[in-house]
């Protein structure tokens, strides 16, 4: 299967059932076997998938691509221990970043939740023309992709996040800041573009937030 098949959602949902780490392997870039260059996509996805696990506090370097040809057997293995060894060093997925199992999982359920969104977000303002791997990485390396990010993604997954807290369980807003580790100036920002899209509602009498 081409890279550029292996969709965001696929690498959340290896997180989501407690992965300690996900390998991306596929061909060298310009020397696509299908002559797509959907190594590039690939690229694409993962260098996105590593800024939103970086937001969620997971650690990046347990998401992995590498190139290589299909003569490559050796390299393939060196690049297979040496990423196990590194996932290895890590940890096991929370508990090396020091978050409980249950946030975890409702940081990227959250996230999860959201990928129509960033799929289009990607497609229309992410995506850049098929030239080179470096000119991949400095864009997201860039004070310009960090602001787009944050004004896109970021905006979207928060929302998402107070949802997926929500349905847990109803919870004041000074609960919702101890979990997400925002500010409650941001926290109650997101609350009120909640409210007014009917996602979730404010119990008065309770003085906490539920779903809708």
């Amino acid at each position: 299967m081409c890279t550029g098949r292996v969709d965001l959602s696929f690498v959340l949902r290896a997180f989501l059932k407690g992965l300690d780490g996900v390998f991306v392997g596929g061909c060298q870039f310009n020397d696509c076997s299908y002559g797509t260059q959907g190594n590039y996509h690939a690229l694409n996805m993962v260098l996105l998938c590593k800024k939103i696990m970086e937001h969620i506090g997971l650690n990046p370097g347990r998401l992995r691509l590498e190139t290589m040809s299909a003569g490559d057997g050796i390299l393939f293995t060196e690049l297979m221990n040496d990423f196990g060894k590194q996932v290895r060093g890590f940890g096991p997925l929370g508990k090396g970043e020091g978050i409980d199992e249950n946030v975890l999982k409702s940081r990227i359920q959250a996230a999860a939740d959201i990928v129509p969104f960033i799929r289009l977000v990607e497609r229309e303002r992410m995506r850049l023309p098929v030239q080179s791997a470096e000119v991949y990485y400095n864009f997201f390396n860039s004070d310009e992709f960090s602001k787009l990010f944050k004004e896109t993604v970021l905006e979207k997954l928060v929302d998402s996040q107070i949802i997926s807290l929500l349905r847990e369980r109803p919870r004041t807003s000074g609960e919702i800041v101890k979990v997400l580790e925002l500010t409650p100036s941001e926290v109650s920002r997101h609350l009120n573009i909640t409210l007014r899209q009917g996602l979730v509602r404010y119990e008065e009498s309770e003085k906490r937030f539920a779903i809708a």
